[in-house]
């Protein structure tokens, strides 16, 4: 057999040299093996060869494995499952396996590595501790990818354990993050092991996994994937144990990362369940090695012993002794016990090392157990926050805040910032944004560490199956594709791919780009800083890389903007609560999500963003601030934005069409006082019409202006100091084109009175409520010169027409014209022409003036041609109803018609599907009858007007049954031929031919269409009508801000007149730059109230976050959170008894052994030698000292022969008090 194991599968090339001392190695035929080298056995070298890769390639490494070394397995039955294998010497080196598991089988590192000891023993186990193996341990290491190391054995625990892992791998979706179980077995204890010596390089073994009864040999577990099998040499028994802890040992020293930011010591923890005696050895080595020790209680053996023995407090040897036997009554070999005792009581020296979980009495889940006792062992060796980053990383990959808010950021560890910099990416990365908090809130400045490479790194890390990650690719795809194929060169601040990496590297000018879609102008500049492409060869240097290791300009913002475009609501709304200007990013947030909802393509996702609150939130907050302060919340939403490109929260809610903002009763006030202009809101308008026609009266108090108010108020010194918000709102709400330079009183009084006439006329005339009443009159004047040209003066073509009135009618229609092309082309934004004209035409009132202004055009070119006189005519006639149309536009301001314009819109909608409906039934009822009726009739307009015409004004009762029913025919001539009938000599003769169906067809046509279809359209109506009356209001007030904002921007002369104010700004943009009327709705405050503003902002939104936490706090789902915490709090309370009980025990019997010393020495005094007839009393050995004492030395550092001490020698660990002491004379 031995033989058959060394036999190579292939021959390996001459001359071969060792790895590890570099000598020349040769391939004997005869003998099989490698010879000329003392370190390499063929036993271990096929593992070696493999896991150092001699061979560049898998089929290559192949070849250099011996016959069942190294195989896959194919286990047949109902599992149909496969593995890998391995066959190892016992002192093979660690170093060998683990390259093996990670390099050749492809095993990524792991993050967590629970060791399953012990529980094999068991044959019927408890369905709690089933239960608690299969959904708590693999549960918990399916969240992070671990491995689970087990016997690997069909047979007791380790069967369950792989039925767990095979159920947990079948409904994971991940391929990244999986449990992998990986079975270390004694090779002597397998099961029809012989099937493993067939494995070739191309062919796996078979073999058939079995349930066998407890013995001495077992079935391998078909739900592992690896298996490593030791040779334990015979007189060496334990090797397997002895192989586990050296390799999880090394696997303890390895590095692993969790989301690709960071890296970590691998965290290794044993999980005691049950176990034998003999596991107390290899438990000892393990605490040895610094490895934590999860027991869990109830499970029986050692466990429980070692269980009993913490909550005792305190023991001696022969409670332990006693409980050793009680367990296992079959253990009576003195030596066996003595040596158990002496481990048990080196092991609980360690407490630190030990954590009990008890499934039935606590309810913590097996995740948080293993934390908090990783934690605990990290605590007991050192006290530096730099030490706790692996248990922190990995709290982060469970994503469990609340174990680190208890135990690591517990105030006993001083963090630096530079020590949360990885762990901040990888919550980052992650979608964590409990941990996002609270590392903030312990000294993670983001001012400092978000910089624009970090940035980027955030946009690579983006999946690839997100909306974003699609829109970044298309806009990376247009770049290369501007670049051409053949600049293959990497671009400033962008890292290539590696071979094999096959994501794009995005750049923030890719994010850039996609934002712009989003937000226009709101993120013009956005990352410009950051390296852009340049004209020459896109090569790094050290300019670029500085850029990418700047800090961010506005790093709440950049993150809010990362997090909403990944639709990461929770983490945005964290930043979002962070971040400074808070209204403007809830609009922001609400705009971006509403874009993408349209694109994105999975429905869950779509709805998520339409449910999304940042509306509402910039509503809410923004009514906080309004019920706070109504003059600043005025200058809130007219501040030039510092994180929105200089954009106002007006603009950014027309962006993201954010109604119900402005349905607010703050925004409408503004929106009043900006209406008024410079007059007060409470003007009637009866004296505005008159003042209208009389502007004398002006300059009479019989308008208000609510400058002169506030004049009178500060005493005429109204803008003394800037820095004041007390005068905003003459800084925001007025026209100061007159500034007050010099002292009034040295003016003389010509001048004041010139003064004052100016400044009431100019204020008068630019208020938009004056502009809007001057168009509407002179609107209707322009409709009454269009009626009277078309019914009383539309003379004939040249020479005779046009007249007087026409002639005015088109300079009239011109000046509509410039002024159509000023509100197009000559706007403030500072956009491209063909950005203003796609604006412009996106506003359906700017369609209808286009059409109107087309055909009053086409119309005026028939009409001066002879022969398309009367076509211009009519075209003129049709452009008179789409002028008259117009006029639904200006009365939308008015507060009961402009709702109900809204509804008839909606209706309109309904009528479109009704026609639909209409029209099927008009179509099948007009050509039935006429086919019925008159089919021989060969002219089209007649067969026209009969299928169509007369059907449709049946619906409306004009039933002409004298063309329809034969029995009321008239008696009148008509004929049957083609020719007379299209002469029009005689009408054609009705067929008689079933006439009784068309009298049938027109009665079902009837109840159809008037019955059926009309009661659909009023009943539809009715739906309309209901649903958009609750929110017309809304609507009106969105039309209303946009019907103020257009004429606010207008001139204050109204068509004809209004081309002197277009002559007059074309002569001051000449001479200088004309002051823009856009700027009263976009104001840049001073420095210092700019700063005053965003602060009180930042006030009213956390007063508004703690209302919000007010109101999640006294909800019943919050109410009942809070009681339930109430009761544990009362059970940890009441659980700490338990620990008072144990410090009385110990207490008991330090103060017993005190007695009985005492009655020793006094029975010593008693006799006249110092000597006794019994032995010294012993210290009972207690968990009180242990605690206090865990820093002495592991118990790897001393030998193994120690265990086994004389009971002379001194105790090994901690004792009771007294127990160190020395008596004189009593020792002797």
């Amino acid at each position: 057999m031995q033989q058959r194991e060394d036999t190579p599968l292939a021959t390996l090339h001459p001359q071969t040299r060792c790895l590890r001392c570099g000598g020349t190695l040769e391939w004997s035929e005869e003998h099989s093996v490698l010879l000329g080298c003392p370190c390499c056995s063929p036993l271990d070298q096929a593992a070696q060869r493999v896991s150092r890769g001699l061979a560049g390639r898998e089929e290559k490494e192949k070849s250099h494995w011996a016959a069942g070394r190294v195989g896959d397995i194919d286990f047949t039955g109902s599992s149909r499952t496969k593995g890998k294998f391995m066959r190892v010497r016992a002192n093979t080196d660690p170093v060998l396996i683990y390259q093996m598991l990670t390099e050749q089988w492809g095993l990524a590192p792991p993050h967590l590595v629970v060791a399953l000891v012990g529980g094999d023993e068991l044959a019927q186990m408890k369905p709690w501790l089933r239960d608690t193996v299969r959904k708590g341990l693999v549960k918990a290491a399916q969240s992070t990818g671990a491995w689970i190391l087990t016997s690997g054995l069909r047979f007791g625990i380790t069967k369950h354990l792989g039925q767990a892992v095979r159920d947990h791998s079948l409904a994971s979706t991940s391929s990244k993050v999986r449990v992998v179980a990986i079975g270390i077995a004694p090779w002597n204890m397998i099961h029809n092991r012989e099937a493993l010596l067939k494995a070739k390089a191309d062919e796996p073994a078979v073999y058939e996994p079995q349930d066998l009864p407890h013995g001495s040999v077992y079935s391998l577990d078909c739900h592992h994937s690896h298996f490593v099998l030791v040779e334990e040499e015979p007189h060496r028994a334990g090797a397997t144990s002895e192989m586990r802890v050296k390799l999880l040992k090394h696997i303890s020293l390895q590095r692993t990362g969790y989301g690709g930011a960071g890296s970590f010591e691998i965290p290794v923890l044993c999980l005691l369940v049950h176990g034998e005696p003999r596991i107390l050895k290899r438990m000892y080595k393990g605490i040895g090695n610094s490895t934590p020790w999860l027991i869990l209680s109830g499970s029986g053996g050692v466990a429980d012993i070692l269980v009993t023995l913490l909550n005792r407090g305190s023991w001696d040897i022969d409670s332990v002794q006693e409980q050793l036997l009680d367990t296992f009554p079959n253990a009576h070999h003195s030596t066996d016990i003595s040596n158990w005792v002496k481990l048990i009581q080196k092991i609980l020296d360690h407490g630190h090392l030990l954590t009990v979980h008890d499934p039935e009495q606590e309810s913590s889940e097996l995740d948080t157990v293993i934390l908090k006792a990783l934690v605990k062992a990290c605590k007991s060796q050192s006290q530096e926050a730099q030490d706790f980053l692996d248990e922190l990383k990995l709290a982060v990959a469970w994503n469990r805040v609340d174990i680190a808010k208890s135990d690591i950021f517990n105030g006993d560890l001083e963090w630096q910032a530079c020590d949360l910099e990885e762990v901040m990416m990888d919550a980052l990365i992650n979608d964590k944004p409990d941990f996002v908090r609270l590392f903030v809130d312990n000294g993670v400045n983001l001012g400092e560490f978000l910089t624009y490479g970090r940035l980027q790194e955030l946009y690579w890390s983006v999946s690839e199956k997100s909306l974003l990650y699609h829109l970044l690719l298309k806009k990376y795809q247009e770049r290369q594709a501007l670049r051409g194929t053949a600049r293959s060169h990497a671009l400033p601040g962008h890292h290539p791919p590696e071979q094999g990496d096959r994501k794009a590297r995005f750049t923030l000018l890719e994010v850039s780009k996609v934002l712009k879609d989003f937000l226009h102008d709101s993120c013009k500049g956005f990352y410009q800083k950051v390296p852009t492409e340049k004209t020459a060869k896109g090569r790094h240097n050290q300019k670029n890389l500085a850029e990418l290791e700047e800090s961010c300009e506005h790093p709440w913002r950049d993150l809010f903007l990362w997090a909403v475009l990944q639709n990461r609501q929770q983490m945005a709304n964290y930043f979002w609560a962070m971040m400074p200007e808070a209204v403007a990013a809830a609009l922001a947030g609400c705009k971006i999500l509403k874009e993408m909802s349209r694109l994105e393509s999975e429905a869950e996702s779509a709805r998520s963003m339409k449910e999304a609150k940042y509306e509402q939130f910039a509503l809410d907050l923004f009514g906080e601030c309004y019920s706070n302060s109504e003059d600043r919340a005025y200058a809130l939403l007219v501040r030039r934005t510092r994180c929105w490109s200089k954009t106002t929260i007006l603009n950014l809610a027309t962006e993201a069409d954010a109604k119900s903002f402005f349905a607010h009763d703050g925004v409408q006030a503004m929106l009043t006082k900006m209406w008024w202009g410079a007059m007060t809101t409470d003007t009637a308008i009866s004296k505005l019409m008159l003042s209208f026609f009389c502007p004398a009266l002006i300059w009479t108090n019989l308008i208000k202006f609510s400058e002169e108010e506030l004049d009178k108020h500060n005493g005429g010194e109204p803008f003394v100091e800037l820095d004041s918000l007390d005068t905003e709102k003459a800084l925001l709400l007025t026209d100061d084109d007159d500034p007050l330079d010099g002292n009034p009183a040295t003016q003389s009084c010509v001048s004041v009175w010139w003064r004052f006439l100016s400044r009431r006329w100019r204020r008068f005339w630019n208020a938009p409520v004056t502009v809007f009443l001057g168009n509407v009159i002179m609107y209707f004047a322009f409709l009454f010169l269009f009626t009277y040209v078309l019914l009383l003066d539309f003379r004939p073509p040249l020479p005779q027409g046009p007249g007087g009135p026409e002639i005015m009618l088109y300079f009239w229609v011109f000046t509509l014209v410039l002024e159509e092309l000023r509100q197009s082309f000559f706007t403030d934004e500072e956009i491209n022409i063909f950005k203003k004209l796609k604006l412009y035409v996106e506003d359906n009132w700017n369609k209808c003036d286009m059409v109107a202004i087309s055909l009053f055009v086409v119309g005026v070119s028939c009409r001066m041609l002879h022969n398309t006189y009367e076509a211009g005519r009519t075209v003129l006639a049709i452009d008179f109803m789409v002028f008259t149309l117009r006029l639904i536009h200006i009365f939308a301001i008015h507060k009961q018609l402009g709702p109900k314009i809204i509804i008839v819109e909606r209706m309109m909608k309904d009528v479109f599907f009704f026609l639909f409906f209409l029209s099927v039934w008009l179509i099948a009822y007009g050509v039935a009858t006429q086919a019925l009726l008159h089919p021989n009739d060969p002219r089209i307009d007649w067969v026209f007007r009969r299928a169509l015409y007369r059907p449709y004004l049946h619906i409306f009762g004009q039933i002409p049954l004298e063309e329809i029913d034969a029995a009321k025919w008239p008696d009148t001539n008509c004929t049957t031929e083609p020719d007379e009938i299209i002469m029009g000599t005689l009408p054609p003769c009705p067929n008689i031919y079933a006439n009784w169906l068309v009298i049938l067809l027109l009665v079902i046509f009837l109840l159809v269409t008037n019955v059926l279809l009309l009661n659909l359209l009023i009943a539809m109506f009715s739906y309309t009508f209901q649903v958009v009356q609750g929110n017309t209001d809304i609507f009106w007030k969105f039309q209303r801000y946009n019907l103020i904002v257009e004429y606010h921007s207008r001139p204050a002369l109204a068509p004809p007149f209004i081309i002197i104010s277009h002559l007059s700004q074309l002569l001051f943009s000449l001479v200088k730059q004309p002051e823009s009327k856009q700027e009263h709705l976009e104001r840049e405050l001073p420095a210092g109230l700019d700063q005053r503003l965003m602060t009180w902002e930042k006030v009213q939104k956390e007063n508004y976050l703690a209302k919000l936490e007010r109101q999640h706090l006294e909800s019943s789902e919050e109410r009942l959170k809070s009681t339930s915490s109430k009761v544990q709090n009362l059970l940890k309370i009441v659980g700490g008894f338990k620990d008072q009980e144990k410090r009385l025990v110990s207490m008991e019997s330090q103060v017993r052994y005190c007695g009985e010393v005492l009655s020793w020495i006094a029975e010593c005094f008693a006799q006249s030698t110092l000597k006794c007839g019994r032995e010294a009393p012993r210290a009972p050995k207690s968990l009180a000292g242990v605690e206090e004492s865990s820093s002495t030395d592991p118990p790897h550092s001393q030998p193994d022969k120690d265990v086994k001490v004389d009971g002379k020698e001194a105790r090994p660990g901690h004792s009771g008090y007294g127990a160190t002491k020395r008596f004189p004379y009593i020792d002797e």
